[in-house]
């Protein structure tokens, strides 16, 4: 994942429901969060884990 990618938030964590859906572009390199890698998403506050992301063709 890399600076500029679209994604939107998968099932892998509970997403609320005016987050479900929306595409986010990522404004971050992945880093590691206690063990997590985490990226920022324009529009989120907050790190946001690698793997509750999806990207978008």
């Amino acid at each position: 994942m890399k600076i500029g990618d679209r994604v939107v938030m998968n099932d892998n964590y509970r997403v609320s429901e005016g987050n479900k859906g929306k595409v986010f572009v990522v404004r971050s390199e992945p880093w590691d969060l206690c063990g997590t890698e985490c990226v920022l998403l324009e529009e989120y506050r907050g790190g946001y884990a690698v793997d509750g992301l999806t990207l978008v063709e």
